[in-house]
């Protein structure tokens, strides 16, 4: 992405720039020879830390070329000495052993330097969410701090590689450096074994020596370890990152600008399929297509670009302050969502109640929004979600039922789990795309992850009038019961059930429906179920008789002849009555109705 042009572009050098002829739309394209001889591979690298733990001079004494949105540019920034936007810059790799006989040349290591300050985390999970690895920064003074597990967190969402560079070695006392990285270390290792990096490698290493160094014009900085840190980074590089160039583009852009006399430049990363020079692009958010004049990669000429490049893209007559971050797509494919229905993973950290109903901060690329969750749940896939790979991940199966879930449990059982989100700003965003769900509003001082689910978008909702004309065929259901109580006894196969109905209740719907005689409990072991139906109200006082096709069973018989009230009752030649039963008496038993009630049936119906 990065380029001279967009480079001068940023420091606003357009006298310079024209003087130079540094054309994006007239500079030569890659001819077939140049490309075979580049044959380059980009991997995209995450730094990510607490804040002021040393993540921009890392990143910084680690490249070799810089983007025009490196480097802590943006203004305050400067005055506050700490990162408050995504940063970009990159080097170079010879690929590993593993690689040998693939088309490729060299790894173009590009650098997403991520601010560390927690009121920052969602530009932090924006830009988490196009890396491949993982570089975790940890002050070697001060250790793990609230915004360290944060970051933790989003790199097991986001990557399943990660080393982590132990940073600031150089303030430790010459003669006391050793024990104390000996100690951070173990104490660092202990942290990890409970995460998906237990086996992480932990590099010491010093960004800048004199820090003053680093930003001296002319003069470059003393490091520590850093040859040590590329070789563990492309340690994790064994196999070749996955990409895939089929498929309808996404492209998440993060910076926007207008190059004087050529266009407007959007920068980026290619999250699905592939861009060529002279495709239309489509700008979801501002409803305009734009054809694709040129492209750079930082400072080459390319005339094509696939899943996990970084890529400045040059389109004509587009007004830059519309846009600085969002979606390129493949014209029609992304849509602007009102709603959706995800996948959902709680974070294990999180220690709140994530309840139905609630609402969250929810960031999809780099946009954070308001958001309502409703929890649903299924039986268990034979594959987690998370683990199938964005091209891999289903579509929303709307012909399963879910089960209405009031709060995503810490612990889940064998089941997977789901929800509708409500958005109360819409969003710009492709289906399959990954999200983060966070309490932002949560004290930053506290030490608590305020990170709390993730998944990925598994259907987009842009009707607004989906609660009429989506939600009905979403089966997710409640179950429900209700219980009552013997009130007498017909024959050794019907009874009269009293306590499961209201009088006023309509009893029509009920007629047909399965019922369950719950016999007492013995030796602590639950009573046996006899199953029935309802095969007529009785009486006007909500009263039903219910039919039991193999018997009611000799015990209840037996119960309820054994009573003063029956044997009374028997001698007169009337039905069998016992009101102490009847009311849930000593006897115990008890009549229980169960079914499913569907959330969006606008008929409300019962089903069994």
């Amino acid at each position: 992405m990065a380029n001279d042009i967009a480079e001068e572009a940023a420091s606003s050098s357009i006298s310079d720039l024209n003087a130079s002829n540094k054309d994006l739309s007239s500079r030569p394209a890659t001819t077939a020879s140049e490309t075979k001889k580049l044959r380059v591979f980009n991997v995209n690298v995450g730094i990510l830390g607490h804040v002021d733990s040393g993540k921009t001079s890392l990143a910084k004494a680690l490249s070799s070329q810089a983007s025009t949105a490196a480097f802590d540019k943006h203004p305050q920034s400067k005055q506050r000495g700490i990162t408050l936007d995504l940063g970009f810059s990159t080097f170079s790799l010879q690929p590993p052993g593993t690689w040998k006989g693939l088309p490729y040349d060299i790894i173009q290591v590009t650098l997403v330097d991520c601010p560390g300050h927690a009121s920052l985390v969602r530009t932090v999970i924006g830009g988490a969410q196009i890396i491949d690895y993982m570089i975790l920064v940890v002050d070697a003074v001060r250790g793990f701090q609230t915004q360290t597990a944060e970051c933790l967190v989003i790199g097991e969402i986001t990557t399943q590689k990660m080393v982590v560079a132990l940073n600031k070695i150089d303030l430790f006392p010459p003669e006391e450096r050793d024990s104390r990285i000996l100690k951070m270390t173990t104490r660092i290792k202990k942290t990890l074994l409970t995460t998906s990096f237990p086996d992480a490698q932990i590099i010491p290493v010093a960004a800048s020596v004199n820090a003053t160094d680093l930003h001296t014009p002319g003069k470059v900085a003393e490091t520590i370890g850093l040859d040590t840190l590329v070789e563990a980074l492309k340690s994790l590089m064994v196999d070749v990152p996955p990409r895939e160039e089929t498929g309808e583009l996404v492209f998440s852009v993060d910076h926007c600008f207008l190059v004087k006399g050529q266009g407007t430049v959007v920068t980026g990363t290619v999250l699905q399929g592939t861009v060529k020079v002279g495709d239309t692009v489509e700008i979801p958010s501002l409803k305009i297509s734009k054809k694709v004049k040129s492209m750079q990669m930082f400072r080459k000429p390319v005339t094509k670009a696939i899943q996990g490049d970084r890529v400045g893209i040059c389109v004509a007559q587009m007004d830059a302050d519309l846009m600085e971050r969002g979606v390129l797509s493949t014209p029609g494919f992304v849509k602007t969502a009102v709603a959706a229905l995800i996948y959902v993973e709680r974070v294990r950290f999180f220690k709140g109640a994530c309840q139905s109903k609630t609402l969250m901060h929810v960031t999809v690329g780099h946009e954070t929004v308001m958001a309502t969750a409703k929890f649903f749940s299924s039986e268990s896939l034979d594959k987690p979600l998370s683990r199938s790979g964005r091209a891999h991940l289903p579509e929303f199966d709307f012909s399963r039922e879910y089960l209405h879930e009031a709060e995503l449990p810490d612990n889940p059982p064998q089941r997977q789990f789901w929800a509708l989100l409500e958005f109360e700003t819409p969003v710009t965003c492709p289906t399959k795309s990954l999200y983060i769900a966070s309490r932002l509003d949560t004290d930053i001082h506290a030490n608590t992850c305020r990170i709390a689910f993730h998944g990925h978008i598994l259907q987009i909702i842009t009707d607004v009038k989906y609660k009429e004309t989506v939600l009905p065929g979403l089966k997710i259901y409640k179950m429900k019961e209700r219980t009552g109580f013997i009130d007498r006894i017909t024959d050794d196969k019907t009874l009269i059930a009293k306590g499961l109905f209201k009088k006023e209740t309509s009893m029509e719907p009920f007629v047909n429906m399965a019922i369950h005689l719950i016999h007492p409990s013995k030796d602590g072991q639950p009573g046996m179920e006899s199953a029935g139906r309802i095969e007529s109200t009785f009486g006007q006082s909500g009263k039903v008789k219910c039919y039991f096709p193999s018997g009611i069973g000799d015990d209840v018989v037996k119960a309820f002849t054994s009573k003063k009230k029956v044997s009374t009752a028997a001698s007169s030649g009337s039905s069998k009555s016992l009101d102490d039963v009847a009311s849930g008496g000593s006897e115990g038993y008890k009549l229980v109705l169960r079914f499913k009630r569907y959330t969006y049936d606008a008929e409300r119906r019962m089903i069994q």
